[in-house]
């Protein structure tokens, strides 16, 4: 299939239509903005691994490796005229100086013809050097807002709570990372190969959306799956 066929939703629950806006919601945890050619990422997390290995805490250092494959996966696939990642798009402020050269120039690659929008986020809150692309609090096109941080704001697109949807099915409970959004805000999945993730059962998502009258869209593979979230369960 080409990918300009790709580009259109192959089943009704990959597409989210926020503030009269059709959507994309993609599998691998992307949204995709047809008309604008916009692709939006949240919470890289990029050099988690290292960050955790300062500490002495061990993990495999491959996490940087694993997220730019993904994020390249989607770059070819939709050949966006835009990127926007959405904060926290390292682990924290020292992040970028431990990218590997090779890391480092896998990203530059992927910036390459097109614009790169780094929003600024709690562990990542200063501009970096030498990743390309530009630095922002938060950027608005047309009815979209795009931000680290969810305020409940209408035509607001976020990140930051690493939304994760639980159900329940034949007696097995599953949980994956999801979009959770109605019909005027949205927060984003982590993208981040090492990024945890919060039940949209929780407190800060009735902060965010006032009442459970949200959609979980959540990850599966291939395609995305929609649940009303008072039919998901907590942890």
């Amino acid at each position: 299939m080409s990918l300009a066929a790709r580009k259109v939703p192959e089943n009704a629950d990959d597409l989210i239509v926020l503030a009269g806006v059709p959507l994309l919601a993609d599998c691998l945890g992307a949204l995709y903005w047809p008309e604008q050619g916009l692709l939006a990422v949240a919470d890289l997390h990029l050099e988690k691994g290292s960050s955790f290995a300062a500490r002495g805490q061990l993990l495999p250092p491959y996490d940087t490796v694993s997220t730019l494959l993904r994020l390249a996966r989607l770059v070819v696939h939709y050949a966006p005229r835009c990127v926007v990642a959405l904060g926290d798009n390292f682990h924290d402020g020292g992040g970028p100086e431990r990218l590997s050269p090779q890391d480092r120039d896998s990203l530059k690659a992927l910036q390459l013809g097109r614009d790169w929008i780094w929003l600024t986020g709690n562990h990542d809150p200063e501009p970096a050097a030498d990743i390309g692309g530009t630095f922002h609090d938060s950027l608005t096109v047309g009815p979209l807002t795009f931000r680290h941080r969810p305020s409940g704001a209408e035509g607001e697109i976020a990140g930051h709570l690493h939304p994760v949807a639980r159900v329940a099915h034949r007696g097995r409970a599953v949980s994956r990372r999801c979009f959770a959004a109605d019909d005027t805000r949205m927060v984003m999945p982590a993208f981040g190969a090492f990024a945890g993730g919060l039940n949209v059962r929780a407190a800060a998502f009735a902060d965010v959306f006032g009442t459970l009258a949200f959609t979980a869209h959540m990850l599966g593979d291939g395609r995305v799956y929609a649940f009303a979230a008072k039919h998901c369960v907590p942890d």
